[in-house]
């Protein structure tokens, strides 16, 4: 060692405030067996240099530093430097505990000459799975069901099968993140019955393919009892629906029903079908902004029936595009019996409504018809309000996922959501890793590569969403950034609140869905109108907050009560937003709580892995 590095290394040291991740937050507290250059003991120098001595180091914000070894750091950083990380992707995604989607298995070349019956399954990418059989039973009655990352293939499914009967009784359920894909599902099959139960019920992001469903498909019925019900977010595509078929009898009971955010698209449903009969009892009920797509509705079909029960019946805005609604059909009968009922304004977008007998028993507000054939089209009643009750609906909305600030005193008996993580585990990436990585919606090609995404992932699609969300203006009165390592967020938040500051976060998870009992409680800064910094994790392969900071709120800490013995379970976090004037007047928080904009304040509870810096009191 020189006397370069001698000086250097002991200058690491000399300092009483030094602490290292895994040591007690004392000081001098450093054992010899750590290694000074790994992401954690950097971050803890950087905490020290960055931030007042007389704020508190957080053990919670240090363990999210990079788990990488001072070689493997090093090692990474140099590939990023070269842009050359796409040569190891998968090593890069273990080794820094990123959220990558796991290689599918070997394409299974299993034969099942027999009736099978799978009661748990998962992890499989079938190259051909029920082809050319003659009648019987295939049965998945738990298919990834309740796993963290759900990814799974099946590139042939029943094709050219007759009489044969397919069973998903649990498809993707109760999974966070679900990338599931059907190339050809019952393509040119005879007869027999395939039938989702199930489809990405309570999925947190539900991403969902049939590239091919039932075309060709000749007297074959198709059923999804529940398609995507209160699933959260996510996007599901169907590219060809029943195309070409001979009296396929389609139905979806539920489709996205009390779903948050879920996006569907249907490109082709129905094309040049044949006495075809199709009913969607309830589509994007009780919804949150369902976003659907119909490029293609019943194309050139003959005889055919089309009927949607409900359609965003009793949903909370949303859009819908329907280009081409029954075009060149044949003896059609096209009916909506509820349309669009939503309780605030959605956006409705028809290009194309069809020939025949069509009618609309129901029709909700916003519609936009820019070419139909009016002959023959009924509207028994149309709606402009958007609640007959005139009272908003808050179905959608967790109760207890918002509250008024009257609610936070001691005694208060009230409802806890859910405040469980659901993201994938992730760690923060080094400074010097990430200062070398694209991150904007012009690179998402190269950041795909860097990842394994493929182009039309659903990989692909949370890195644009994530991207889109970090690139939005801020609000008014907003101030915003992205960070992808702990020294940003440092940063940002010491940028915002001076170097004076303490990061705080709920204590567990003890209480969440539950009813609980307010018990003591703290106005941080003595309750006093404030500026913090709150960050909120966003969905993305290394862990990614989202952090703003808005003027005039108040923060709060209180000790968590179980209701039935008033025994301490938890310390909650909460900030209370006074000035919503600048919200939407869709926000969730007035869907739940009433009133609007500007005129009341809102209070939420800071979830798991969540946080909020204030300035020291």
């Amino acid at each position: 060692m020189n006397i370069i590095e001698a000086t250097f290394f002991l200058c690491l040291f000399s300092s009483s405030h030094v602490y290292f991740a895994g040591a007690k937050q004392t000081a001098g507290n450093i054992t010899a067996s750590e290694n000074p250059f790994t992401p954690r003991a950097s971050l803890v120098r950087y905490w020290n240099k960055r931030i007042n001595g007389d704020a508190p180091q957080s053990s919670f914000f240090l363990s999210k530093a990079s788990p990488l070894t001072a070689v493997e750091s090093t090692r990474f950083a140099s590939l990023a430097s070269r842009h050359a990380l796409d040569t190891r992707p998968s090593d890069f995604c273990s080794t820094a505990k990123l959220f990558c989607f796991p290689e599918l298995a070997s394409h299974s070349l299993e034969k099942h000459g027999d009736d099978v019956n799978f009661a748990v399954y998962s992890r499989k990418n079938f190259t051909s799975y029920g082809d050319d059989r003659l009648s019987g039973v295939d049965s998945f009655k738990n298919y990834s069901g309740g796993d963290n990352i759900a990814v799974d293939s099946f590139r042939r499914y029943s094709r050219d099968s007759a009489g044969h009967d397919d069973e998903f009784s649990n498809y993707a359920g109760e999974v966070n993140v679900a990338d599931q894909s059907f190339n050809n599902y019952a393509t040119e099959s005879i007869g027999g019955n395939g039938e989702f139960t199930n489809y990405h019920t309570n999925a947190n992001q539900p991403n969902g393919r049939f590239t091919s469903y039932s075309d060709k498909a000749n007297g074959r019925s198709q059923s999804f009892t529940a398609y995507s019900e209160n699933g959260n977010s996510g996007a599901q595509t169907f590219t060809s629906y029943s195309k070409n078929g001979n009296g396929a009898s389609n139905g979806f009971s539920g489709y996205g029903s009390g779903s948050n955010v879920v996006k569907s698209g249907f490109t082709g449903y129905g094309e040049t079908a044949n006495g075809d009969n199709d009913t969607f009892t309830s589509y994007g009920g009780n919804g949150n902004n369902p976003v659907n797509q119909f490029k293609g509705y019943g194309v050139g079909g003959n005889g055919a029936v089309y009927g949607f029960k409900n359609y965003r019946d009793q949903s909370n805005i949303g859009a819908d595009s329907f280009s081409s609604y029954a075009k060149n059909s044949n003896n059609e009968k096209v009916n909506f019996v509820n349309y669009g009922k939503s309780f605030n304004l959605g956006s409705d977008n028809f290009t194309g409504y069809g020939q025949g007998n069509v009618s609309f028993k129901t029709y909700g507000q916003g519609p936009s018809f820019k070419e139909y054939t009016k002959d023959g089209v009924v509207f028994a009643r149309y709606s402009n309000n958007a609640s007959s009750s005139g009272k908003p609906v808050n179905k959608w909305v967790e109760q207890g996922k918002f509250f008024r600030e009257s609610m936070l005193k001691e005694g208060t008996f009230m409802q806890m959501p859910d405040i469980v993580d659901k993201m994938p585990k992730r760690t923060f990436l080094p400074r010097t890793i990430i200062s070398n990585l694209p991150f904007s919606s012009s690179e998402t090609g190269e950041i795909r590569r860097i990842f394994g995404a493929g182009e039309n992932s659903s990989m692909a699609t949370i890195i644009s969403s994530a991207i889109s969300e970090c690139e939005r203006p801020p609000s008014h009165g907003e101030t915003k950034r992205c960070v992808g390592s702990a020294e940003d967020m440092i940063d940002f938040a010491t940028s915002v609140l001076g170097r004076g500051v303490v990061v705080r976060t709920t204590e567990n998870v003890v209480g969440s869905k539950k009813k609980i009992v307010i018990g003591k409680v703290k106005g941080i800064n003595g309750g006093d109108l404030t500026r913090a910094v709150s960050c909120h994790q966003s969905l993305y392969p290394y862990l990614l907050y989202y952090c703003h900071s808005v003027p005039r709120v108040r923060v709060y800490e209180t000790d968590i009560l179980d209701p039935e013995n008033l025994a301490k379970i938890n310390h909650g976090v909460a900030i209370c937003h006074i000035d919503t004037s600048a919200w939407s007047p869709s926000h969730g928080a007035f869907t739940a709580l009433g009133s609007g904009p500007g005129r009341i304040e809102v209070c939420h509870w800071i979830f798991e892995n969540d946080m909020t810096w204030t300035t020291v009191e």
